[in-house]
Protein backbone atom coordinates (compact mmCIF):
# COMPACT_ATOMS: atom_id res chain seq x y z
CA UNK A 1 0.00 0.00 0.00
CA UNK A 2 2.73 2.61 0.78
CA UNK A 3 4.33 1.96 -2.62
CA UNK A 4 1.03 2.71 -4.37
CA UNK A 5 0.70 6.03 -2.54
CA UNK A 6 4.27 6.94 -3.47
CA UNK A 7 3.55 6.21 -7.14
CA UNK A 8 0.32 8.24 -6.97
CA UNK A 9 2.14 11.13 -5.30
CA UNK A 10 4.89 11.03 -7.94
CA UNK A 11 2.28 10.99 -10.72
CA UNK A 12 0.42 13.95 -9.20
CA UNK A 13 3.68 15.85 -8.79
CA UNK A 14 4.67 15.10 -12.40
CA UNK A 15 1.27 16.19 -13.78
CA UNK A 16 1.36 19.35 -11.70
CA UNK A 17 4.82 20.20 -13.01
CA UNK A 18 3.76 19.50 -16.58
CA UNK A 19 0.69 21.75 -16.23
CA UNK A 20 2.83 24.55 -14.75
CA UNK A 21 5.35 24.25 -17.56
CA UNK A 22 2.65 24.38 -20.24
CA UNK A 23 1.07 27.42 -18.61
CA UNK A 24 4.45 29.21 -18.43
CA UNK A 25 5.26 28.31 -22.03
CA UNK A 26 1.95 29.67 -23.35
CA UNK A 27 1.91 33.19 -24.80
CA UNK A 28 0.73 35.95 -22.49
CA UNK A 29 -2.76 37.24 -23.12
CA UNK A 30 -3.39 40.16 -25.43
CA UNK A 31 -2.31 43.42 -23.77
CA UNK A 32 -3.81 45.85 -26.29
CA UNK A 33 -7.34 46.96 -27.08
CA UNK A 34 -9.15 47.05 -30.41
CA UNK A 35 -8.89 50.85 -30.24
CA UNK A 36 -5.11 50.49 -30.18
CA UNK A 37 -5.05 48.57 -33.48
CA UNK A 38 -4.27 50.56 -36.62
CA UNK A 39 -5.57 49.26 -39.92
CA UNK A 40 -2.78 48.84 -42.47
CA UNK A 41 -4.78 50.81 -45.05
CA UNK A 42 -4.77 53.85 -42.73
CA UNK A 43 -0.99 53.80 -42.33
CA UNK A 44 -0.52 53.18 -46.06
CA UNK A 45 -2.67 56.22 -46.85
CA UNK A 46 -0.72 58.42 -44.42
CA UNK A 47 2.55 57.27 -46.01
CA UNK A 48 1.25 57.84 -49.53
CA UNK A 49 -0.04 61.31 -48.68
CA UNK A 50 3.07 62.03 -46.57
CA UNK A 51 0.76 63.53 -43.92
CA UNK A 52 0.32 62.86 -40.23
CA UNK A 53 3.00 60.18 -40.18
CA UNK A 54 3.52 58.73 -36.72
CA UNK A 55 6.87 57.64 -35.35
CA UNK A 56 6.99 54.08 -36.67
CA UNK A 57 9.00 51.36 -34.95
CA UNK A 58 9.71 47.96 -36.43
CA UNK A 59 10.01 45.69 -33.42
CA UNK A 60 10.49 42.51 -35.44
CA UNK A 61 12.93 40.98 -37.89
CA UNK A 62 13.08 43.85 -40.37
CA UNK A 63 11.89 47.36 -41.11
CA UNK A 64 10.20 47.17 -44.48
CA UNK A 65 7.63 49.92 -44.01
CA UNK A 66 8.88 53.37 -45.06
CA UNK A 67 9.91 55.73 -42.22
CA UNK A 68 10.29 52.76 -39.83
CA UNK A 69 12.96 52.81 -37.16
CA UNK A 70 14.44 49.33 -37.03
CA UNK A 71 14.67 48.14 -33.41
CA UNK A 72 15.28 44.49 -34.19
CA UNK A 73 13.43 41.71 -32.44
CA UNK A 74 12.33 43.18 -29.10
CA UNK A 75 12.41 39.76 -27.44
CA UNK A 76 16.20 40.17 -27.41
CA UNK A 77 17.44 42.20 -24.44
CA UNK A 78 19.78 44.48 -26.39
CA UNK A 79 17.02 45.38 -28.84
CA UNK A 80 14.62 46.11 -25.99
CA UNK A 81 17.22 48.46 -24.48
CA UNK A 82 17.61 50.17 -27.87
CA UNK A 83 13.83 50.59 -28.13
CA UNK A 84 13.65 52.03 -24.62
CA UNK A 85 16.42 54.53 -25.40
CA UNK A 86 14.56 55.66 -28.53
CA UNK A 87 11.37 56.11 -26.52
CA UNK A 88 13.10 58.10 -23.78
CA UNK A 89 13.74 60.93 -26.24
CA UNK A 90 10.06 61.26 -27.19
CA UNK A 91 7.24 63.17 -25.48
CA UNK A 92 4.69 60.85 -23.83
CA UNK A 93 1.92 61.97 -26.21
CA UNK A 94 3.90 61.23 -29.40
CA UNK A 95 1.90 59.38 -32.03
CA UNK A 96 3.66 55.99 -32.22
CA UNK A 97 3.00 52.95 -34.38
CA UNK A 98 4.71 49.63 -33.67
CA UNK A 99 4.70 46.56 -35.86
CA UNK A 100 6.35 43.18 -36.05
CA UNK A 101 4.72 40.94 -38.64
CA UNK A 102 6.94 37.93 -38.07
CA UNK A 103 4.02 35.61 -37.38
CA UNK A 104 0.41 35.51 -36.12
CA UNK A 105 -0.18 37.44 -32.89
CA UNK A 106 -0.67 34.31 -30.80
CA UNK A 107 2.93 33.29 -31.54
CA UNK A 108 4.61 36.69 -31.70
CA UNK A 109 7.39 37.12 -29.12
CA UNK A 110 7.82 40.86 -29.76
CA UNK A 111 4.47 42.67 -29.69
CA UNK A 112 3.50 42.10 -26.06
CA UNK A 113 6.84 43.18 -24.52
CA UNK A 114 6.89 46.32 -26.69
CA UNK A 115 3.36 47.28 -25.67
CA UNK A 116 4.16 46.58 -22.03
CA UNK A 117 7.15 48.93 -22.24
CA UNK A 118 5.04 51.68 -23.84
CA UNK A 119 2.53 51.33 -21.01
CA UNK A 120 5.22 51.28 -18.30
CA UNK A 121 6.77 54.42 -19.76
CA UNK A 122 3.30 56.08 -19.74
CA UNK A 123 2.95 56.66 -23.49
CA UNK A 124 -0.61 57.69 -24.29
CA UNK A 125 -0.85 57.69 -28.08
CA UNK A 126 0.46 54.42 -29.46
CA UNK A 127 -1.01 51.95 -31.95
CA UNK A 128 -0.19 48.42 -32.99
CA UNK A 129 -0.29 48.00 -36.76
CA UNK A 130 -2.91 45.30 -37.27
CA UNK A 131 -0.94 42.49 -38.89
CA UNK A 132 -2.72 39.45 -37.43
CA UNK A 133 -1.17 36.96 -39.87
CA UNK A 134 2.20 38.41 -40.86
CA UNK A 135 3.77 41.30 -42.76
CA UNK A 136 3.61 39.47 -46.11
CA UNK A 137 -0.10 38.64 -46.00
CA UNK A 138 -1.33 41.79 -44.26
CA UNK A 139 0.96 44.41 -45.88
CA UNK A 140 3.11 43.32 -48.82
CA UNK A 141 0.45 41.24 -50.62
CA UNK A 142 -1.93 44.20 -50.44
CA UNK A 143 0.52 46.39 -52.35
CA UNK A 144 1.25 48.77 -49.48
CA UNK A 145 4.56 50.69 -49.66
CA UNK A 146 7.80 49.01 -48.75
CA UNK A 147 11.39 50.19 -48.56
CA UNK A 148 13.06 53.04 -46.75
Amino acid sequence: MPRRKTVQFALILFMSGLWSWQKAAAQNPINWTNDQLLRPSELATALKDNKDISVIFSIGPGAIIPHSRDMGMIKEEDNMKKFKQELESLPKDTSIVIYCGCCPYEHCPNVRPAIELLKEMKFTNFKLLDLPHNIKIDWINKGYPTGQ
